[in-house]
This record gives structure tokens, sequence and C-alpha cells, in this order.
């Protein structure tokens, strides 16, 4: 194709001018209209829609609160936890550069949730957006992984013992386990070889892998369409011009929308950053203040609070734990046989499958099946575009007991996230138990529940009412 670039009048702005030249050698604006400026969108977006541009703001200040970090930050045992303090003390501005960057992480998670809480009440994953919401499940994990990474960088003592509690999980897995940990430490205890290949994962491994799936998430966002709180397809009904008739450009109408959210969640931001930056002990603890001492632990361990929920399913796997764990897995083998119309092979797949799991339990230790239902209650949020069998997408359309499923299923993720931030006690670990059997009965048996009920019949086009 021959090079043309566009003529303009010779009187044109400098701007004008300037724009076409870089136009015709790389396509900013045709890149700017795709993604955004011609992007049309359903015009029946909600509070809800915030959240995706809100992840994004934090993704940079995540990263460029980063870069002025690697500047003065020592990724030496014996010079980590000093680094710290000399960014919060000596270094201009440093305090707030950290204090951005550490508030910036719980504000990620608490925003990621609420993005998955709206796909969640609005069927996002359903078809054709499954590998939409796969990117975004990559996404998760990769944010899971930076902030596992980045919590042993300050080198506290909740950090230190932190990593040291995470890495010996991998030990309880049978055969590779102590192999495993050796290799994710680098060393026989947490030491300075775990702090460098964690500094390496945390700032440049998973970033890239991160960048990269989320230019995946949008690209695919963009080539399918975004979903609405009604679950109906706008490109189903075009224009003459070719647009969705329920859809509007995104810039300038939800341009104005995402600034007017980014403008409360910054103030919200910045107080929490002046004035609360610890958030009682939930963002930075108070532990993480006292430099690392391997010969001696804190009176109590526990991650972060947005890893908490899932570290609740772990201490909830006892051995006694483990007799109901057998009776549920017999259970849903039953249920699969006799309320699915699945062929007669992989019904009995399923059965095999279900004693082999129920043999596991007999054979291998608590702690083990413990990793394993943490690692499975992440995962199987990857699963949901297939579990949810419901004719309709949106919540808004759904039985009225739907919405109390998702509500009973938010209250036990939320109670369990408390409960990890607590020392175990018995009856703690004994609601943690209850709350484990609905986490994953929320799932396991949403191929049966999201099809129960009377459901609305959907609109053929979007509701929408002009404020």
């Amino acid at each position: 194709m021959a090079f043309v670039e566009k003529k303009l009048p010779a009187d044109a702005p400098i701007a004008a001018k300037a724009l076409n030249w870089v136009d015709a050698r790389f396509p900013l604006t045709k890149l700017w209209n795709d993604q955004w400026g011609l992007y049309y969108a359903p015009k029946n977006f909600n509070f809800w829609y915030i959240f995706g541009s809100l992840a994004m703001l934090v993704l940079v200040i995540q990263i460029v609160t980063g870069i002025f970090l690697v500047m003065h930050y020592k990724p030496d045992a014996a010079l980590a936890f000093a680094s710290v303090e000399y960014i919060m003390r000596d270094v201009p501005w440093g305090w707030l550069v950290r204090y951005m960057h550490s508030t910036g992480a719980s504000a990620f998670f608490i925003i990621v949730y609420l993005h998955m809480t709206r796909g969640l009440m609005y069927g996002s994953y359903r078809k054709p957006r499954e590998l939409i919401w796969l990117f975004g499940m990559g996404i998760f994990l990769c944010l899971m992984g930076e902030a596992f990474f980045g919590y042993l960088l300050p080198w506290g003592q909740l950090s230190y013992w932190g990593a040291q509690v995470i890495v010996n999980m991998f030990g309880a897995i049978p055969f590779i386990g102590p192999d495993l940990s050796l290799w994710v430490r680098g060393d026989y205890v947490v030491s300075d070889a775990t702090l460098n290949r964690f500094f390496s994962f945390h700032v440049i491994a998973i970033p890239l892998v991160l960048l990269g799936l989320v230019a995946a998430h949008l690209i695919a966002l963009h080539e399918i369409g975004s979903s609405n709180p009604d679950g109906v397809e706008v490109k189903e009904h075009l224009g003459e011009d070719g647009y969705p008739l329920d859809s509007i450009p995104s810039h300038p109408y939800y341009t104005v929308h995402d600034v007017f959210g980014v403008s409360i969640f910054l103030i919200v931001f910045s107080a929490i950053v002046f004035f609360a930056p610890e958030m009682g002990g939930y963002f930075l603890e108070a532990n993480n203040f006292v430099p690392a001492n391997p010969m001696m632990g804190p009176p109590h361990v526990a991650p972060v609070w947005y890893f908490t929920p899932y570290y609740s399913i772990l201490r909830a796997t006892t051995s006694q734990f483990m007799y109901a764990l057998m009776a549920a897995v017999a259970a849903y083998v039953v249920l699969v046989f006799f309320k699915t119309k699945l062929s007669s092979i992989i019904k009995i797949a399923v059965a095999v499958a279900g004693l082999v799991i129920i043999a596991a339990f007999n054979i291998f230790e608590a702690k083990f099946f413990g990793v394993v239902l943490m690692g499975v209650s992440v995962m199987i949020l990857a699963a949901l575009p297939w579990l949810d069998q419901s004719p309709v997408k949106s919540i808004r359309y759904r039985p009225t007991w739907h919405k109390l499923v998702y509500l009973v299923f938010g209250i036990t993720f939320l109670v369990l996230g408390y409960l990890g931030t607590l020392p175990p006690t018995d009856t703690g670990i004994q609601i943690a138990q209850v709350g484990t059997f609905i986490y994953f009965g929320f799932f396991l048996l949403m191929p049966w529940w999201s099809a129960m009920g009377t459901f609305k019949p959907v609109p053929t086009r979007v509701t929408f009412h002009a404020h």
C-alpha cells in the first residue's frame, strides 16, 4: 500500500499538522477511535460499570509509584528494611509514594472484587464473553502473584514470616512439595536469595504478563462489545449507520461518566493516603514496621486482607472436616448421576473421579487438601461461564430468591475474609467450615439452582431512563 499523507490547508493549526504527520506513519487516531472515541457502548450503563476504568487508573498508579520506589529500594536482606525506612524518612516525598503504592495495592483488589461482582450480577461472563472473563481471571491471578511476591519486599516481621508460611504450603504437596518449596525460596529458608527472586517476579516478570493480559482483555471486550445491566445484546439491533441503536459513543458520554467516578475515587484514595494509610492495620500491619527476625516470629501470622477468604478455607480443612468432604463428594456424585442428562460415559467418569477423590482423602494429609481447596476456591471462578445455566443473564430478570443466593454468597465471602484476619479458634474454624461449604456449594450447585424458578421476560431492547 502506497504511503499517503493527508493534505491540510496551509493555515491549519500546528497541532493538526503534527497529528496528521503522525497518523500517516502510525494509526494514532484510528486506535483512539477504535478503542474509545468511536467505541459504541450500551447507553444504560450504571454505577457498576465504573470499576473497569478505575482498575486501569490504579494500574497506572501502581506502575508509576513502583518505578519511583525501585529507584531507592535495595533488594538485599541486609539492606531492604533500611532502604524502605530511607524512602519513608529521607527521600523527598518518598513517604507519599510508598503510601500511594501500599494503599493502591488494597484499592486494586477492592476495585477488582467489585468489578467481578458486577460480572456476577449481570452475567458478563456468559456467551459470547467467555474469553473476556478468562482473560480477566488471568489478570486476577497475576494480581495475586504480584501481591504475594511484593509482600516480602519490605522485609518486616510479618512480610518475612508470612512469606515463610505461604511458601511452606507448597511443602504439603505430595512427592514434589519439598523440592517445590526449595525452588520457590531459592534456599532452605527464606533468605536473600528468596528476596531477590521475589523482587524479580514482582518488578519484571508478572507486570509484563499482566500488561499483556490487560491488553488482551480490552481487545476482546471491544471486539465482542460490552455487556449491560439488562443482558441484552445491543448488536442485534443496528441503525442505518451500522451502529447499535441502543449504544452511544464512549467519548464524550462515558468519558464524563468516568471522570466523575475517578474524581470520587481520588478523593477517597487521597483521604486514606494522607490520614489513614495503615487502615487500622489492614493495609499496613504494625508488625511490618519491625525488621524481620528469623529467630522469632510474631504471635499471629496472617496474610493481607485480600487473601484472607482463601486462607480461611485453608485453615478450615482439618482432619475431622475431611469426613464431611467425603460425604459431600459422594452426595455430589449421586446428584450428577440422577439429576443430569449427561451421557452414561460421563456419569461413570464422574463416579470414578469421585471414588478417586474419596480414596485420596484417606491417603494424604488434611494440610495438602487445604492447599488444594484454597487453590480451587480461586480457580473455580474461571468455570462460571459453563456452570451458570440460567436462561437469562442479568440478575434483574432472575427469581427473587436468586438474589438471596448471591447475597448469602457475598456475606459468606466477607465472613471468611474477616475470620482469616483473626487468630484461629475452635468456633472460628467451625464457622469457616460452614462458610467453605456455602462457598463451594454456590458454584458446584449452580448448574441446578441457576436454572430453577420463574424468570421474568427479558426485553428485546435495553431499558433506559435519561437522568
